[in-house]
């Protein structure tokens, strides 16, 4: 733990350094989800280039709990997740944007024709998804837990007969007939996603909460700062700032359970 902290001294002396020495150019690396990475951050990220054309960008995937290990460790800036936050506890971890599911079925599909009129996805129940093989996301993944919460507190238990990390994956399963997908609204696309009928399901899962964390201590540069405030636009430079100095746990969760209360759906 000692040798930790001076390493972070160490990587923030020459963070300092080079913020003075070159305040336009450096190395932002980015550890996080597939689903954040195909869906959440392209546009963030296209914008960011623009504005930093030498800044080099470097993006790991992972799941929760290799991407908080790398943020830790060093090997990530930030680190972008949404399921297993108990395993970001040594992160400053800031909440981005809320976002909820929705089901993904075929146009002939029982579902789709019994829900699929307008107005009509928000009469669906979680009876009608558990009547019909599930496919959805690997738990641990995108807000599976809260999924599998919101089946059992209704005494379900939905036939889960393939999951993956990746919604192109689901999606690509759901086209062959294998079964009702449920992912992440985000990752359904009008124009790309068009064979199949998108349900709403806001109405059946608790909304989930995608954040942005890095080490406690760590120096911000000027584009890291920049990235932030990009990614999640209601978080200022100061705000970012006084998160970070509350060293207290349970503090820091409450200055950031005020800002989670008002944050806007993806």
């Amino acid at each position: 733990e000692y040798t930790a902290r001076l390493l972070l001294e160490a990587d923030n002396i020459r963070n300092i350094a080079e913020e003075f020495r070159e305040t336009d150019r450096g190395e932002l690396s980015l550890a996080t989800t597939h689903t954040q990475a195909r869906y959440a951050l392209p546009k963030v990220i296209h914008g960011f280039r623009k504005a930093w054309p030498q800044v080099s960008l470097h993006l790991h995937q992972g799941s929760p709990q290799q991407i908080a290990k790398m943020a830790v460790e060093g090997t990530a800036d930030f680190a972008v997740a949404t399921e297993a936050l108990e395993h970001f506890d040594q992160l400053v971890m800031l909440p981005c944007y809320h976002w909820n599911r929705s089901v993904l079925v075929l146009p002939n599909h029982p579902l789709a024709q019994k829900f699929g009129g307008p107005g009509n996805a928000a009469k669906m129940s979680l009876a009608d998804i558990a009547a019909h093989p599930v496919i959805t996301y690997t738990f641990g993944f995108t807000g599976r837990s809260k999924l599998d919460q919101a089946f059992a507190a209704r005494g379900l238990r939905p036939d889960v007969v393939l999951t993956a990390v990746d919604a192109d994956v689901i999606k690509t399963y759901v086209r062959l007939g294998l079964g009702v997908g449920i992912v992440a609204s985000m990752a359904w696309d009008e124009k790309l996603d068009g064979d199949l009928v998108q349900l709403s399901a806001d109405h059946l899962f608790e909304a989930s909460t995608t954040h942005i964390g890095f080490r406690q201590g760590m120096f911000l540069r000027s584009y890291m700062v920049d990235f932030i405030t990009r990614f999640a636009p209601h978080l200022s430079k100061e705000m970012i700032e006084e998160i970070a100095e509350i060293t207290e746990p349970d503090a820091r969760q409450r200055r950031v359970t005020e800002i989670v209360s008002k944050l806007q759906m993806f």
